[in-house]
């Protein structure tokens, strides 16, 4: 940490952020392990962390029957080498994540604050865990640590982001792709504002190399449901452009337009095997880590 960014995290409003940000981080997750206990996924978060899919040449012995016998799928535990995964949270920080609607909070502050708790977990289980935010490229880069001290770290640097600058998630992915070293596991918060097909080329990149890909396809509650009536204008964050629609007759083809986006990333996760997850601001925090967890005990 440089002394200039020292200096900053000292100030009032960036600590009382910084403290905001730690306490809501511990919230997700304790309602989060309350849900899970209470849900039939029941001790997965474990289980699945120390049990790995079987493979054809591993030792049928290694076989973990009684997790046959709630899956039907066959698991065996992992090796030391492999409990333990470099995690890395991407989070896109361009002006489009700041846009907010109906008061619900924005795009930006719904993925910090699931960032925060996704690090939170992390940690708890001794994974190295670093962070990248990124607009048109990789602004800020803090490299994974399983310390508990990398909580604090991520978290001040998350306190400190603002959204601005234009989005390009493709060349931001291959930059990051360049830059790591080890398989690794990316989870990608963002709008994902560009061109699909480019950032499903850059996805490839990362799962080609090896690493594991995680998606969370985060969108403002208008954005989600295009809630607007009647004559709208509306302002692109990042460009400035403004375009003055009739909501009623648009809505339709917008959200056929949505459903095929969305479409498009659900196919090629299931056919290039990374977790794709569809979220709204709206959308409790526990429920959006219940559904990740799920989507990842289904595809393992």
């Amino acid at each position: 940490m440089t002394s200039t960014n020292s200096e900053a995290y000292l100030k009032p409003e960036v600590a009382k952020t910084i403290s905001r940000l730690d306490l809501k981080a511990q919230f997700i997750v304790k309602g989060f392990m309350h849900g899970l206990h209470a849900s039939p996924l029941q001790g997965f978060s474990a289980e699945f962390s120390e049990r790995r899919k079987y493979e054809y040449g591993d030792d049928p012995k290694d076989i973990d029957w009684r997790l046959y016998a709630r899956t039907d799928k066959y698991y065996v535990k992992k090796y030391e080498s492999e409990t333990n995964m470099t995690g890395w949270l991407v989070v896109d920080s361009s002006a489009s994540m700041g846009v907010e609607h109906d008061g619900q909070g924005t795009k930006f502050d719904y993925a910090i604050s699931l960032s925060a708790a996704l690090c939170y977990l992390m940690i708890h289980r001794q994974d190295p865990v670093g962070l990248i935010a990124f607009d048109e490229k990789i602004r800020r880069s803090t490299p994974p640590k399983s310390k508990r001290s990398q909580f604090g770290q991520i978290i001040s640097t998350l306190a400190n982001l603002k959204p601005s600058g234009k989005t390009d998630v493709a060349a931001s992915l291959w930059q990051l792709a360049g830059m790591l070293k080890r398989a690794s596991l990316v989870i990608v918060f963002s709008d994902l504002l560009g061109d699909p097909e480019e950032t499903l080329r850059a996805i490839y990149r990362l799962r080609h190399a090896g690493h594991d890909v995680i998606i969370f396809h985060i969108l403002d509650v208008a954005e989600a449901r295009f809630d607007f009536t009647g004559v709208v204008e509306l302002e692109d964050p990042e460009t400035g452009e403004r375009l003055v629609v009739d909501a009623d007759a648009a809505r339709e083809d917008y959200l056929r337009e949505l459903e095929s986006f969305r479409g498009l990333f659900r196919r090629e996760a299931a056919s290039a095997k990374f977790d794709f997850v569809e979220l709204d601001v709206s959308t409790p925090f526990d429920k959006a880590l219940m559904e990740y967890l799920t989507a990842r005990s289904q595809r393992r």
